[in-house]
């Protein structure tokens, strides 16, 4: 289903500025991560860790999205976050 949302938001032709988050491969109740307000933000692309590994906390992950809220680095875009 969020495939869906973001080629929808790709292929649109409106000019609304829109950005798609994508949290780790590790995300959710289950994740590891405490609230360290230190993380990665990348493209389109997974992000990992020299051992290959995706974590992010949700606390961290709400930052990030906050944080493109308040200053726009993405436009018409998909970022990805991951510790």
């Amino acid at each position: 289903m969020h495939v869906t949302v973001l080629e929808t938001l790709r292929a649109t032709t409106s000019t609304a500025d829109w950005f798609y988050v994508s949290p780790a491969a590790n995300f959710g109740a289950h994740g590891l991560g405490e609230r360290s307000g230190v993380f990665r933000v990348g493209g389109d692309v997974l992000l990992t860790d020299a051992q290959g590994e995706s974590n992010i906390g949700g606390a961290d992950f709400a930052i990030a999205f906050v944080d493109e809220i308040d200053r726009p680095t993405h436009h018409r875009e998909r970022l990805s976050v991951a510790y």
